[in-house]
Order: structure tokens, then sequence, then C-alpha cells
């Protein structure tokens, strides 16, 4: 829907389908565009422009709109101060405050969230199968946890969500797509509220595989033609089972829809290309193919987290948006969290943590294995980032090929023992 709007109701997210202005006024050659970058924002808001049209359907509304419910009828008030006496004001919410934490610090708490969280996604797919409304409410609190868990450190959560058996592997993804879409959002610059509202999209991009037949989603060979079209169908099932509930955000109705669309328009199920995708819609495809691809499923063996990149970038041009792919390599590192990796001093390791604001080329490292003489070793942390450090990562590598099992309790720990 368009709407018009003053400037200073302009945010990221939103799609510009028009600056009410002579073209020699605007700073930008496009006539509509996806609002992406802060700085485009700072851009408009300093020239002449006093009024846009935005386009609500394929970026956010404004604020006191789109995050509105139905009100219930007001609460009786205190009598008004006199006139003499004007109210006191009234503070503003105190910001939270997330502290960071180590990849050991917040492994045993994120493993409870993941686990928590799995059975609530297990319980509000079940209950919108049966034709019942989503508990909103319910999914936003486990948001809330899922997000400030990947805030205090994001490899954590994201690579505990990884670990998916093919029984639970819809309702984990779920959770996961949530964890990256909040580390993707926080990488592009959008606020806690908007970061949020990606979250729960994230949450709730898939809840139409409520329609598919299990037989047809656990299948472990090629599907027929006709069970492909069925799987297809999952996004319109999701968008109208999510339509039934109200309070179900806008943003998180397009991410359900559209997830699947692609850049050069050859997605589902409208085939809409470039920026015809609301930003949610391209972050939560990207969210959505790197955790597929990286877990395992009835028919393949999940990828290496840093392969899977690798392949992700060369299907970008057509299939992600670039700077949204981009921001989201940024997000979880070029060796992501459990990435096996052969070090310059022939030396075996599992990435186990990024370094915030240094080099995504040299995270933290759990050495156990030796080339030189073919055998384990004690497990050794190593910082690559390190003064004084000369080792380095000079490979990915496959643990199949080196004959390895069971890598992950390197980078899991004692969290191993509640897999």
């Amino acid at each position: 829907m368009l709407k018009k709007i003053e400037i200073d109701q302009l945010r990221v997210g939103m799609y510009v389908q028009e600056l009410c202005s002579s073209w020699i006024d605007t700073p930008f050659w496009q006539k509509s565009f996806m609002l992406v970058d802060p700085e485009e924002l700072k851009k408009i808001q300093a020239t002449r422009i006093r009024q846009a049209w935005i386009d609500t359907d394929k970026g956010l509304d404004v604020l006191s709109e789109a995050s509105s419910k139905p009100k219930a009828e007001p609460a009786p008030t205190a009598e008004p101060l006199p006139p003499s006496e004007p109210a006191p004001p009234v503070a503003p919410p105190a910001p939270r405050q997330i502290t960071a934490v180590s990849m050991d610090d917040e492994l045993g708490r994120a493993s409870q969230i993941v686990n928590k969280s799995k059975q609530a996604v297990y319980s509000m797919f079940n209950e919108a199968r049966m034709g019942n409304a989503v508990d909103v409410g319910n999914a936003q609190n486990m948001v809330e946890e899922i997000a400030d868990s990947v805030m205090r450190n994001p490899g954590a959560l994201i690579g505990l969500a990884r670990l998916k058996t093919k029984d639970d592997y819809t309702y984990m993804h779920s959770v996961a797509v949530c964890a990256l879409m909040v580390a993707l959002a926080k990488q592009l610059g959008l606020n806690d509220e908007e970061t949020r509202e990606a979250g729960l999209a994230g949450l709730l991009h898939d809840i139409g595989k409520m329609m598919v037949s299990a037989d047809i989603l656990n299948k472990p060979g090629k599907l027929t033609d006709a069970e492909f079209v069925s799987v297809k169908e999952h996004p319109v099932a999701g968008y109208k089972m999510l339509k039934e509930s109200e309070a179900v955000s806008a943003i998180a109705l397009d991410v359900c829809l559209h997830h699947h669309e692609k850049i050069d328009g050859s997605g589902y199920p409208n085939r809409l290309k470039g920026e015809e995708i609301s930003l949610y819609s391209r972050m939560g495809a990207v969210c959505d193919v790197y955790d597929a691809i990286t877990s395992d499923r009835p028919y393949k063996q999940g990828w290496c987290p840093a392969e899977s990149l690798r392949k992700m970038a060369e299907w970008s041009s057509g299939h992600f948006d670039e700077k949204v792919f981009q921001a989201f390599v940024k997000s979880i590192g070029i060796f992501p969290v459990g990435t096996l990796v052969r070090l310059e001093s022939g030396r075996l390791g599992v990435v186990v943590e990024q370094q915030v604001g240094k080099s995504l080329l040299l995270p933290k490292v759990r050495i156990f294995f030796s080339l030189r003489s073919m055998g384990y070793i004690a497990p050794e942390l190593i910082d690559l980032s390190r003064p004084g450090m000369n080792d380095k990562i000079a490979s990915r590598e496959d643990a199949a090929k080196w004959g390895l099992k069971d890598i992950n309790r390197y980078w899991l720990g004692d969290a191993a023992v509640n897999r």
C-alpha cells in the first residue's frame, strides 16, 4: 500500500516509492528504492525534501502504525493537573544493556534456550496446523531470548541451532533462521525493534510446511514433480495461516511469503526480482539457504559452514542481494563456528569463536590433531589474532578426509553433554 509520510518518519527498511521533490533536490538517481543504509537516510534528511511516498507492501511501515495493535477501551485516568502545574516529564525506558561474553560463558545458556525454543516452536506450529491462530506473544518472548543470546555471543546459539536431527529439522530450522536474522539485522545497522521484527519473521517463515506431508519433507530420495509442487506451496500456505492472526506483523507475513524469491526473478511464488523483494525477504532468503545447506537432511549430509558460504557466493549474483550476503558473511565470519580448519603449522582445529572488531580470518581455534604425527594431541584453544601469533589458517578441511568423527565436541565443550 502506498502511503505519504513526513521525512522525519523515514527509517531504514522502508521502500521509498517516490520522494516528493523535483529531481534536482534528491540525492538519488532512482525514483524508487529500498532504504537499507543509515547514511542514505541522513542524505535525504539533509535535503529540502519534506515528504515521501512509501510502499508498505515492500518495506516497513511508519513506527506508530507498524507496531499498533487493536486498542482496548481506555482505563480511567487520574484528574489532570491544573494548567499552572505542568505534568512532570515521563522518562523514556532505559535501553536494555546486554554485555558480550565468551563462547564458553554463553554455550550452556544458549543450549537451554535452543531446547526450550524447539519445544515452543513445535507446539506453536502444530497449533497452526490444527487451524488455531499463532500465539504471537509467546513467539515474541522466544525471539527476545534468542536475540539476547545472539547479542551476548552470536556463535553459541547459531552454532548449536545448526545441529539438528531429521525429526526436529523444521522446528530447529526456524530457531536457527531466527538467530541468523537477528545477527544479520545488527550487521545491517537495524535498530532493536527492527532486529526483533526480523527475528520474528525468521521464526515464523516456514510455518507453511505444516501443510506439507511429513513423508515428502523427510523423503530421502529425489522428489517427484508433484511432490516438488507441494513443497513450493508452503510459502502461500504459511502466509494464509499467519493472516489468521491479526497480531502478526506485515514484515513476518512478507518474509513468510517471499523468502524463496530470487534477485534474478527466478524464485517463487511471485517471481519477484531486485528491489521488488523487501529487505527483510532478501535477508530471509540468505539465512534460510545457509541453515538448510549446513544442516543434515534425510537426503544429504550438511555442508561445512565455510564451504556453504563459498557455494552461496557462487550463486549470489542471481540468487541473493549482494549487499545483504556480504553483511551476512561479516555477521558469522568467513570461517563460521564449527568449521574444521588446517593451520600453517600442520595442525587441525575447529573454529570456536569469531573475534569482534578483528579480521574475519583470525578467529579462535581449538586445535586437537597433528598432521605430522597423524594423531590426536591435547586440545588447545589458540587466538589467531593475538599479537606475536605466527600461525594462521591455511585452508578449511573435510573431517571425512582425515577420518575424524564428532568434531563438534571440540567447540561445544560442556554443552556437548546436553546434545
